[in-house]
């Protein structure tokens, strides 16, 4: 591999984990309540986010940020067709889920530094 190739990998992945914390963001605001629930949208999104981060997580290194996030994101899939909102009962879920993602990423970017 070349230099310039592995350079631009490394950009690539320092971009990723810059972004991160966001995208985490993005799909715990699925869990933010209001009288009538966390709307539909946001569940949708939460799915578009973690469905991204297992795709393009482990391969740039973030082997068990996507493994985690592929597991909310087959939980949100069911969800998502079911054209719904999250039940008070998967609210905590989701939560779990987000939480564990967060340590799992923050874990394997201060593995690189």
């Amino acid at each position: 591999m070349s230099d310039s190739y592995v350079q631009r990998m490394a950009e690539i992945r320092q971009r990723f984990a810059t972004q991160l914390e966001s995208k985490i963001e993005q799909i715990e605001c699925a869990t933010l309540r209001d009288v009538s629930g966390a709307s539909f949208d946001a569940v949708a999104l939460a799915h578009r986010q973690a469905h991204g981060l297992c795709g393009v997580g482990p391969t740039l290194g973030f082997v068990g940020t996507g493994r985690v996030a592929r597991s909310i994101e087959q939980f949100l899939l069911a969800v998502v067709k079911a054209g719904r909102e999250l039940t008070d009962d998967e609210v905590p879920r989701l939560r779990d889920g987000v939480a564990l993602l967060r340590s799992t990423a923050r874990a394997e970017i201060d593995s690189v530094h």
